[in-house]
């Protein structure tokens, strides 16, 4: 009887394993975090440090001022903040919130409540790389009412990098701030400037889950959107409990400290899998931008195969992976990312590789790979074709 391979978890883009430094820190902040950092007693004042240092150290990383970030209840908490907040202060400049339209579904849903409640959005399309069309997005918030504009860093779904920086000067030309959905690129690399506020997920880079970051620069007209709550302290929704605090603070550390040798061993397994998926399974699209993209994350698309039946019968193999929109898995609707590329979208697979990830388990998941698509077609009685 021979062994079953060790279980190949490739699906970092919707949560990374959790880094050792965020396990370390995080029992170390049970044992002396626990008090409620804003009483007066040693305990507390010992929490406050310990909330202080965490804000530090995020502030360090991301090149802004302590007093800039706030700690969320996750990274959809923290992009409803973002744009609801932002949205209120720039009540008196206009009602349309611009984004594109390979948005998170989190700034789609926020999109249509507020069109719900009065407000307007405009939409602006990407080519079949996933790339921003920055002509159109000049016209969209260069249009009288544009109030803020929204734009991921990087496509959950694709992986394609966008032009944050371009699209910036676009909107400060306008004098509209620039929301930044940055979570699948801090951590991983620098986010250009120009933005406005910035929103991200630790689960993302190995944090614990339940931490989101909202970074509001100075100068930003952004009010709470929460009734009772202080300006920048958008708590409403629940706060994060300092232990798990610390921890993402520590691994967004630990991880941003890794991010260029990481991005140098996982960029050449990406390009692999990218040509050997093209070389090897008859039918298949790889989508998103070959080049501007982020260095762990790919996904492909293959004809005449359910996406829901790929994902089973390559997780009974021992591979994690995801297909169509992480965020809308749970409806029958296509991505609407892929949608909007104007892509293949039948039998989606995203693959998305962490500091964990071996060379022998993407050989292994290439190697199988072919014989899995097969399969399945010749199950659905379009073998062949």
């Amino acid at each position: 009887m021979t062994d079953a391979p060790d279980p190949a978890y490739l699906d970092t883009a919707s949560a990374a394993p959790l880094h050792p430094v965020a396990r370390e820190a995080l029992l170390a902040a049970l044992g002396d975090g626990w008090a409620d950092p804003d009483r007066l007693y040693t305990r507390a004042r010992r929490a406050r440090q310990l909330a202080d240092a965490a804000r530090g150290a995020v502030a360090e990383t991301l090149g802004v001022r302590d007093d800039e970030v706030v700690f969320t209840a996750g990274g959809t908490a923290a992009v409803h903040a973002a744009l609801l907040g932002a949205l209120a202060g720039r009540r008196r400049a206009g009602d349309a919130l611009v984004h594109s339209a390979v948005e998170h579904s989190a700034v789609l849903h926020t999109a249509a409540a507020h069109t719900a409640a009065g407000g307007a959005a405009r939409e602006v399309g990407v080519d079949r790389l996933g790339r921003l069309d920055l002509d159109a997005w000049a016209g969209a918030v260069g249009a009288p009412g544009a109030a803020v504009a929204a734009l991921i860093s990087a496509s959950h779904e694709v992986g394609t990098v966008q032009p944050v920086a371009a699209a910036a000067e676009l909107c400060a030309a306008h004098g509209v701030p620039l929301v930044v959905d940055a979570a699948q690129s801090v951590g991983r690399a620098p986010v250009p400037p120009g933005w406005s506020v910035l929103t991200a997920s630790a689960r993302k880079w190995g944090g614990p889950p339940g931490v989101g970051l909202l970074v509001v620069r100075k100068g930003t007209r952004w009010l709470s959107p929460y009734p009772g709550e202080d300006l920048h302290s958008p708590g409403a929704e629940g706060e994060p409990g300092l232990p798990t605090v610390v921890a993402a603070a520590a691994s967004l550390r630990a991880a941003a400290a890794e991010a260029a040798a990481e991005a140098a061993r996982l960029s050449p397994l990406v390009d692999r899998i990218r040509a050997t998926v093209a070389a090897t399974v008859p039918d298949v699209e790889v989508v998103g931008d070959p080049e501007q993209r982020l260095p762990h994350l790919v996904t492909f698309s293959c004809l005449y195969v359910d996406g829901e039946a790929l994902l089973h019968a390559l997780d009974r193999r021992g591979f994690a992976v995801s297909s169509g929109s992480s965020c809308t898995a749970s409806t029958l609707r296509p991505s609407h990312v892929l949608e909007a590329m104007g892509v293949l979208s039948h039998g989606n697979v995203r693959v998305s590789l962490h500091r964990g990830t071996t060379e022998a388990q993407v050989d292994r998941f290439l190697a199988e790979l072919p014989g899995v698509v097969a399969a399945l077609r010749a199950e659905a009685g379009v073998a062949g074709l």
